[in-house]
């Protein structure tokens, strides 16, 4: 069973950037989907980004769109979350999330469609 940890959150001043690492302890094969989800306080899982491992289709929020970009280093088994133009409404708790399946684009931001989460790391943006 893949297991995931995130590391790389902190506080941050408005429009500064951060990367976000979230390294898996299985392999990840070409078939799984990996993605970001966020939950401020009081609020639900909100869709960040995603990705299919084989890169074939990749996924944005709309409110994250142009600032944030996800990757991932096949070598090393982990996905990144770059975050530019940081803003207080990017404040949350960033989740890892993965599934070993190829999610459809429409699905991609979804969290039920997700069966492994991480534990979360907090990003906090002051202004």
């Amino acid at each position: 069973q893949v297991q995931l940890v995130e590391s790389g959150g902190g506080l941050v001043q408005v429009g500064n950037s951060l990367r976000l690492s979230c390294s898996a302890s299985g392999r990840i094969s070409s078939g799984h989907t990996m993605g970001w989800f966020r939950q401020a306080p009081g609020k639900e899982h909100d869709f960040v980004a995603a990705l299919t491992w084989n890169l074939s289709r990749t996924r944005y929020a709309d409110a994250v769109k142009g600032r944030f970009t996800i990757s991932r280093d096949n070598a090393k088994n982990t996905l990144y979350l770059q975050m530019s133009s940081l803003k207080p409404e990017d404040t949350a708790v960033y989740y890892c999330a993965a599934t070993s399946r190829t999610l459809i684009f429409s699905s991609l931001h979804r969290p039920a469609e997700y069966n492994i989460w991480g534990q979360g790391t907090q990003v906090t943006v002051s202004s």
